[in-house]
């Protein structure tokens, strides 16, 4: 069940898809909403450290905080007119550090949600989407920065592969699932199976136990499994995409694998990723 969600606020005055979508998600599970802002610390380069007044740093910082109080505000009135328990949080942090932080607090919740990075952003969603999926131990809902409606579940998709992290990300995704519409299974023909690894019709069994009725497809591989996978959500109508989220830590630098960072960046619909 999912009954606590973490959200995570883009800074400034813009819409943010993911608050707004996070809105309607709690609303549909009737859970709980904790909204997290954070203050950038000042990017002050070691070259001109001790060379820039103190003044200007504390302006920097003051203009941080201005930035992490807006959204804070409009989420806390979004709560309210639609009467959904919850409240908000504004961090102190670095932007470099800034997933490591959303990722360890998520631990404590049974849902993270952040809006996918826009193409000229700083790249502190790419890090939060990161953070919350290699440290939290728990789902991540990417809502794209186009996303305007809230969540529909008429037609969702589950990207299998027969790995892990599809089967972590199957199970996360069962409150979901339960109250889909329509499920299909989606194999990527180009994925070749491993020996003793679970297939599609396995996994419909399992979901069919939960009473969800699965339809199980195989497509064709065409330019990778992203971009597959987002065609072919694309062209059915899906509004609802669950995938495993690949990828690793290299000295404690988050390496995405191909397929997630290509629906990270394409994205036209919300994914539930989990690692």
């Amino acid at each position: 069940m999912i009954k606590d969600i973490l959200v995570h606020l883009s800074p400034g005055e813009r819409r943010d898809p993911g608050a707004d979508f996070s809105l309607s998600v709690a609303a549909l599970f009737g859970a709980s909403l904790t909204g997290v802002a954070f203050a950038y610390e000042p990017v002050i380069p070691p070259s001109v450290f001790g060379t820039i007044p103190a003044e200007l740093i504390a302006a920097q910082k003051q203009q941080s905080v201005k930035a992490a109080a807006a959204p804070a505000a409009r989420f806390q009135e979004g709560l309210r007119l639609a009467d959904l328990h919850g409240g908000t949080r504004i961090l102190d942090a670095g932007v470099p550090v800034s997933g490591d932080v959303f990722g360890r607090l998520a631990r404590l919740f049974d849902l993270s949600i952040v809006t996918q990075a826009e193409p000229d952003s700083l790249g502190a969603e790419d890090l939060v989407v990161e953070g919350a999926l290699f440290e939290a131990g728990r789902p991540v809902l990417v809502v794209p920065y186009v996303q305007t409606a809230g969540i529909t579940l008429e037609r969702v998709v589950v990207a299998w592969d027969g790995s892990r992290q599809a089967a972590r990300a199957c199970a996360d995704s069962l409150p979901f699932l339960t109250k889909a519409t329509r499920v299909e299974v989606v194999m990527v023909s180009g994925e070749r199976p491993k020996a003793g690894e679970v297939q599609g019709a396995d996994v419909a069994q399992h979901l069919a136990r939960h009473d969800i009725k699965v339809e199980v497809k195989r497509i064709s591989e065409a330019g990778g499994i992203g971009e597959t996978l987002l065609s072919y959500a694309a062209d059915s109508g899906a509004d609802f995409l669950v995938m495993g989220g690949y990828g690793h830590s290299r000295l404690r630098e988050f390496v995405l694998g191909g397929a997630t960072r290509g629906i990270l960046d394409a994205m036209t619909l919300p994914v539930l990723l989990s690692h």
